[in-house]
């Protein structure tokens, strides 16, 4: 690759950028569960191990830690199911809060744009033909989406096991891509990504913990109806960087409209949320996960989009431990460095356009171009004079 031109190599690049993004809309639903299962994996190495110096035998010491995973996230839903049993039980209040809330909205509607009751109560029967006839179509959709999450959860345990039997097989697959001399970097690179998954995901899940039982008892001391149910759902939408916060602000805000005659909880649930979430962002999950590999906020909001329309959600969960993983590669190698730099925190401290070195090169290129420039004047008006002779020497 070094002895080919720089156009060539940039070309390659952006051609390998957009295969992988074509392998990712052809192949999500086999890839995601595939990528999933190895962050899992890489995170459940430790307790492996553990259980392997103790003598356990092998399947049982892969089975385990799965076992562990499966379990915890069955809290989380059996958690979720019990809140949500209550919004249920709930729902005769809730139905009359929401109809007072639409009467409030309908006689400020009125008040304010001379737009009657009537003729609002004729536009939402006109638009209310039109959602029932989305409703077929979603719920093609919604049977599609669980089909495909039944496929994700079924595989993803079987993935988890064979890649944790299998992993001395992957890494000798990858040192011999190389030769020997690359190998110390290699392995380098193998545990520091070992490394930053490993924190990431145990941050994530300490992250769900603390933000469900925070905004939940902050949320139940000023009177919240569902306080721990919000803080449930915040705090796993809060995983989605940027995009997933504000939605859970908007479900938080539905839920204690639906729950309160009045709107002064609202102020106050926005107010708790903004408060955990400074918490979370500056203090909290810092000391947790730590700062070994900084992402700036465009290319984090580009991955979350990206990965979104690529692979749906959970492409949106696991486009940041992907973006790290290859900026940590990119860092390493000489050939993709500047994309480390793209992906980067790290502002430079001068612009590079005022760097002495840049100027340098820029003054020996400006120099070199006038000097081109002189001798093609030269020649031009050298093989002018030589034509006009040839001409008059024939006539």
């Amino acid at each position: 690759m070094k002895e080919l031109p720089l156009t060539v190599k940039r070309s390659i690049e952006l051609l390998g950028l957009l295969l992988v993004g074509t392998l990712f809309v052809i192949g999500s639903d086999i890839l995601m569960p595939v990528i999933m299962a190895f962050f899992i994996s890489i995170m459940l190495i430790p307790i492996y191990r553990f259980l392997r110096k103790y003598k356990v035998p092998e399947t049982l010491a892969i089975i385990l830690p799965i076992l562990m995973v499966f379990i915890f996230v069955g809290l989380i839903f059996w958690f979720f199911s019990s809140q949500m049993a209550t919004v249920i039980s709930d729902f005769p209040q809730i139905k009359k809060n929401v109809t007072l809330h639409l009467q409030s909205l309908s006689k400020w509607i009125s008040s304010s744009f001379n737009y009657s009751t009537q003729e609002q109560l004729g536009f939402i029967n006109k638009k209310s033909n039109d959602l029932l006839g989305m409703a077929g179509g979603i719920a093609s959709g919604a049977a599609v989406t669980l089909s495909s999450i039944f496929v994700f959860v079924g595989l993803l345990p079987i993935y988890i096991y064979l890649i944790l039997y299998y992993k001395d097989t992957l890494v000798k697959f990858v040192f011999m891509w190389f030769s020997p001399t690359n190998y110390p970097k290699i392995k380098t690179i193998i545990y520091e990504t070992e490394s930053i998954i490993k924190s990431y995901l145990m941050g994530l899940l300490i992250q769900i913990t603390y933000m469900t039982l925070l905004l939940g008892v902050l949320l139940m001391v000023f009177g919240i109806e569902h306080a721990f149910l919000i803080g449930l759902i915040f705090a796993v939408l809060n995983l989605i960087p940027y995009v997933g916060a504000l939605i859970g602000n908007i479900i938080g805000v539905l839920l204690t409209i639906a729950s309160s005659t009045s709107l002064s909880p609202v102020v106050t649930v926005l107010v708790v949320i903004a408060a955990v979430q400074f918490l979370d962002n500056n203090i909290l999950m810092p000391r947790i996960v730590g700062s070994k590999v900084k992402i700036n906020a465009l290319v984090s909001i580009i991955g979350v989009v990206l990965g979104g329309s690529l692979a749906g959600v959970s492409g949106m969960f696991l486009s940041m431990p992907i973006i790290a993983v290859l900026k940590l590669i990119f860092d390493r190698t000489e050939m993709f460095k500047q994309w480390g730099v793209l992906f980067g925190d790290e502002r430079p401290a001068k612009s590079p356009m005022n760097l002495s070195s840049l100027k340098n090169k820029a003054t020996a290129t400006g120099k070199q171009a006038i000097g081109l420039i002189l001798i093609a004047n030269a020649l031009d008006v050298y093989f002018n004079s030589l034509s006009d002779a040839l001409a008059q020497t024939i006539l």
